[in-house]
């Protein structure tokens, strides 16, 4: 699918197409389809993204909610089983898998949301020590970072998506 054939979708359709690259929020797509026409990758990235921040506190946590934790071993989308497989998520040692387990609960306890990592190209190793950083961050920085992190899973899903021509 091209850029050129979002634009020429309806609502339902665009929705339909795209919805879902923020992980089972498809208010995001409803909501920057008024942007359209995109030019590009990066202008419709930048306009979900633009409605991601835009939205209430409310629909951020939710959207943020609505993703599993890493290394989580059911209830994951396609995208996230995909992408968390590609970082070794699925060949946890399992030491890691106790360690990665014990730090989503402590992330968890101390946001009120799973921990956000784009784990793309990323290492287990990776993986682990940002957890363990960011654990302990403060909230608002957190929370920041936590929506960093779900712009940038959100691009690599519309660069898998979507081409230019």
């Amino acid at each position: 699918m091209t850029i050129a054939d979002l634009n020429e979708m309806d609502r339902d359709q665009f929705v339909g197409s795209i919805g879902w690259v923020f992980e089972h929020s498809p208010w995001v797509a409803e909501r920057a389809y008024a942007a359209k026409p995109f030019a590009s990758i990066d202008a419709l990235h930048a306009a979900m993204s633009g409605e991601m921040r835009r939205a209430t506190s409310d629909e951020q946590l939710a959207l943020l909610r609505a993703h599993p934790d890493l290394g989580a071993r059911a209830h994951m989308s396609g995208a996230s089983t995909s992408e968390q497989e590609g970082a070794g998520l699925d060949r946890l040692s399992p030491v890691q898998f106790e360690t990665l387990q014990r730090l989503n609960r402590e992330y968890r306890g101390a946001f009120g949301f799973p921990f956000m990592y784009a784990v793309k190209g990323a290492s287990v190793a990776d993986i682990l020590a940002a957890l363990e950083r960011r654990r302990t961050a403060d909230y608002d920085e957190e929370l920041d970072e936590a929506l960093v992190q779900v712009s940038r899973i959100a691009r690599f899903r519309l660069e898998a998506a979507l081409s230019e021509e």
